[in-house]
């Protein structure tokens, strides 16, 4: 099966859900998605995005084809792209990019980042001038732990 087409596994389908309920439980709901065109993170968003207390804007979800093919380095250029009166960002993306942000922009190099890791990160400059070191690791949650 071509990798963009393949589906969410049960596993997946129940991490989602799980992680979903984890952000409405600390009252996380992002106000932008950028989220990868492949089948089974679309399903993830779906799924993670029934669980919150909130309804996404469905006009401020972009399923880009970029974020599938994304390194690090251009995840991190989509999210310079976000309007800076946008208060959360949320990417829904592959590893390894997913962990090299996260540990690019924060600098922890301690983190185990399974399928379906969420990492709540808090800036401290605007999304246009973000830069790897300057933002803060806040929560942290993955199917099997929570820091």
């Amino acid at each position: 099966m071509n990798d963009v087409a393949r589906p969410l596994t049960r596993r997946g389908q129940r991490d989602a859900t799980s992680a979903g309920r984890w952000l409405a439980v600390e009252g996380l709901a992002p106000e932008r998605v950028l989220c990868s065109s492949a089948q089974r993170t679309r399903q993830t968003w779906e799924l993670l995005s029934a669980e919150l207390d909130v309804t996404v804007d469905p006009d401020h979800v972009d399923y880009d084809r970029r974020v599938y093919d994304a390194c690090a380095g251009d995840l991190l250029g989509l999210i310079r792209e976000q309007s800076n009166q946008v208060a959360s960002v949320m990417t829904v993306g592959h590893n390894p990019a997913s962990h090299q942000l996260v540990v690019d922009l924060t600098a922890r190099h301690d983190l185990d980042f399974p399928a379906c890791a969420l990492a709540v990160i808090h800036l401290r400059t605007l999304w246009s001038d973000l830069n790897p070191g300057e933002a803060e690791l806040a929560h942290f949650w993955t199917p099997h732990t929570t820091f």
